[in-house]
């Protein structure tokens, strides 16, 4: 990770900095990013991925990021602050068998009530609704569901 200073506003006794940070992966993939040290902690003003970062990653890049970012200032992270465990974007979710089941079961009850199941889907687990599509199928493959086709 490369991390270098943009530019500094100076007020009072506090400082914010500005850096451009590149985090670059062996794969080829890049993260290019603005972000800002100020008050204890981390703040990303602009972003560019190159793939594309998934929502659960962009979540947590200020905290992969804070530790050299404060070393390049000479700070200590505020210890006080929630980890990103604590704040997570989406709730957990079980993998596997388990995780299928219970999509299942949110998918069923979902049209037991007269709703969108995948919407239910994507509320209950907080993914977008290609990769909740997706765990429907696995739980119609895993047999937790009739397959689609026999609904027609």
């Amino acid at each position: 990770m490369s991390v270098w200073p943009a530019w500094e506003v100076q007020e009072d006794e506090n400082a914010t900095k500005w850096f451009t940070v590149r985090l670059a992966f062996p794969d080829g993939a890049r993260v290019d990013a603005l972000a800002v040290v100020g008050e204890g902690c981390v703040s990303l003003e602009d972003v560019k991925a190159q793939p594309a970062l998934s929502l659960d990653d962009l979540a947590v890049l200020a905290d992969w990021i804070e530790g050299p970012l404060f070393e390049a200032c000479g700070l200590e992270p505020d210890p006080a602050r929630e980890r990103s465990d604590a704040r997570r974007a989406r709730p957990a979710w079980p993998r596997g068998m388990e995780g299928r089941w219970l999509i299942a079961q949110e998918y069923r009850a979902a049209q037991g009530e007269g709703v969108d199941p995948v919407l239910a889907v994507m509320c209950a687990t907080g993914h977008s609704r290609r990769k909740s599509l997706r765990m429907i199928s696995q739980a119609r493959d895993a047999g937790f569901l009739t397959p689609s086709h026999a609904r027609r």
